[in-house]
């Protein structure tokens, strides 16, 4: 992959959490144990969800393209991490910075579009369980799996397009633990505000839209359940749709914080910051597998099984 346009140095260096050098090597091994779980559990879910023929239904195969693209957020940010923290591996090459940069920005928001049409998904179970099957077929299935990885590439591809015209004459020192839009984008000569003017738009955009009309599912969603006559059938769904909303807040609100003060928030110790970028990338993944997965009763029941066997 070459950039004809870029000019300035062929690598940068990525600083992990600045202020907090010295304790790199500890800060790794939650980070590590974190990956692992993230790793462990999405590929679980895959797997089970593949193997069992009864979970091959609308639900299941949105789980199963959040699990895919959570493997794809951490891994294309926690080796190179942990190199750092370990193993003082901070160079990384200008290619290899714009891939990273693409893929954390593409399928965040590509995981947004999977969030919104997981809530709608559940407003169709919950809401109109006669049209579930008649609207949600395989065909519209890939529809919205498809629209969602499409938005996310047409989206992030000029953002990407925009660092590689940059002309870099400064310090290559990124301070950060991974190649985040802004952060590289600082290091640039000459006027970089279309590229903050483009990021902060989209991003604003993608999470306001996507985040109300997930709201608005779950509004309807808690509306419909609290007119259940089952006291349990009521503890059951308000117990689900409370932890799907605080796994879509900790998805939402640390990426907006990251992505916010990165422009906005000089006061802000920069350790906290990265810290809390860091984790964006690493807590959701990590949850996901269970509070979809493992509080979903078949796929609760069929890992049992497997490990009992």
């Amino acid at each position: 992959m070459s950039y004809p346009n870029h000019s300035g140095p062929s690598s940068f260096i990525l600083t992990g959490i600045p202020g907090l050098e010295d304790a790199h090597f500890w800060i790794a091994f939650p980070f590590c144990t974190m990956y692992f779980m993230a790793v462990l559990g999405n590929i679980t879910l895959l797997l089970v969800i593949r193997m069992d023929p009864s979970l091959h239904l609308p639900m299941f195969y949105f789980l199963s393209m959040l699990a895919a693209i959570d493997l794809v957020l951490t891994t294309s940010t926690m080796p190179k991490l942990l190199g750092i923290f370990w193993f003082h591996s901070h160079e990384i090459n200008f290619e290899g910075c714009v891939a990273q940069m693409f893929f954390i920005h593409s399928f965040s928001t590509v995981e947004s579009g999977v969030l919104l049409t997981m809530a709608f998904d559940r407003y169709l179970a919950i809401c109109k369980p006669l049209h579930y099957s008649a609207i949600l077929t395989g065909p519209t299935i890939v529809k919205l799996g498809l629209a969602a990885v499409v938005r996310g590439i047409t989206i992030i591809t000029p953002l990407t397009c925009m660092v590689t015209s940059l002309s870099y004459c400064g310090p290559r020192i990124i301070r950060h633990s991974y190649c985040e839009h802004m952060s590289v984008v600082k290091l640039a000569c000459g006027d970089t505000r279309p590229n903050s003017i483009y990021g902060i738009t989209a991003a604003t955009v993608v999470v306001g839209s996507d985040s109300i009309l997930i709201a608005v599912s779950y509004m309807l969603i808690l509306r419909e359940v609290i007119g259940l006559s089952s006291r349990k059938a009521r503890l059951k769904s308000f117990g689900t749709c409370g932890s799907h909303i605080g796994v879509i807040l900790l998805f939402y609100m640390p990426g907006l914080f990251s992505f916010y003060t990165q422009r906005w928030g000089q006061r802000i110790p920069a350790q906290l910051h990265i810290l809390m970028a860091d984790l964006y990338l690493l807590v959701p993944p990590m949850l996901n597998p269970f509070i979809y997965g493992m509080r979903t009763k078949p796929i609760r029941e069929r890992v049992l099984s497997l490990l009992w066997q």
